[in-house]
């Protein structure tokens, strides 16, 4: 394997966040945009399950150690 095609964790990572960042604004375009309702809610279901991986993936990275992550809590 070439040096060159092996990207750096930390840029996955960057990716990752950044494909989620535009999943989650497409949804809620598609949101605004629906006048059919049910697709109203399954729009705003499915973008608030993305929000929760997001916000998952902030805490739970391996890059930090745990006290960062979960102050208060042992181990």
């Amino acid at each position: 394997m070439d040096a060159e095609t092996q990207q750096p964790k930390g840029r996955d990572k960057d990716n990752t966040l950044s494909l989620l960042n535009v999943a989650i604004e497409a949804l809620n375009l598609a949101k605004e945009i629906s006048s059919i309702t049910p697709a109203k809610a399954v729009f705003g279901s499915v973008g608030a399950l993305l929000v929760m991986i997001r916000v998952s993936f902030f805490l739970f990275r391996s890059d930090e150690p745990t006290a960062y992550m979960c102050p208060g809590l042992d181990g």
